[in-house]
């Protein structure tokens, strides 16, 4: 089920279910030019994608352009504490007495738009879209340590800081840890 964008200046964007395992590269592009990321991170994390992806209650959805481009995407799978991820961020978890979140959450493990469609709604109804339709009763994430536009509208989804400074091996900037109870807050009508 397709769901307008909705924002200020809600683009022409339709939001729904994508095969993102065959649409990986145009997604990749997509992060890339979101996230700055050089063809080698390209290529390494096409592989990390597509394994993530084979995990049978992962879940995607997209932002399509009426042109068919795929402008933003957001992919998720329940967390299980064998995950490489979940490896990484449990010390720093367990130092501020949140490991906790681990269990029975659903991690969102990408969304990236398109920079030229930033700050209409797209990355709000992809997180809050997908979300909706797990059965997890919290989310979590990460997300580089420091102010920015997709810290500021995880706030507002009612994500908090569970632990910061969380070094990844290889990630040049320390990301924060971020938790949310489900369903999103969402913006007073």
């Amino acid at each position: 089920m397709a769901a307008p964008a909705e924002g200020p200046a809600a683009p022409d964007a339709e939001i729904g279910p994508v095969d993102l395992a065959a649409r990986v590269d145009e997604a990749l592009h997509v992060q890339a030019a979101a996230f700055g990321l050089s063809q080698d991170e390209i290529d390494v994390r096409r592989h990390i994608v597509l394994r993530h992806l084979e995990h049978p209650r992962a879940r995607a959805l997209g932002a399509t352009a009426p042109d068919g481009r795929l402008v933003g995407f957001v992919y998720g799978l329940p967390n299980d504490r064998t995950q490489w991820w979940s490896t990484v961020v449990e010390p720093y978890l367990r130092a501020t007495g949140t490991d906790g979140w681990l269990d029975d959450s659903f991690v969102i493990t990408e969304l990236h738009v398109h920079p030229g469609h930033q700050q209409r709604g797209i990355g709000r109804t992809l997180i809050t879209t997908i979300t909706d339709a797990v059965d997890h009763p919290r989310s979590i994430l990460s997300a580089i340590d420091k102010d920015s536009p997709a810290r500021a509208l995880y706030r507002s989804l009612g994500y908090r800081d569970l632990a910061r400074q969380v070094v990844f091996p290889s990630a040049p900037q320390p990301y924060a840890v971020m938790g949310a109870p489900l369903p999103l807050l969402r913006p007073p009508s």
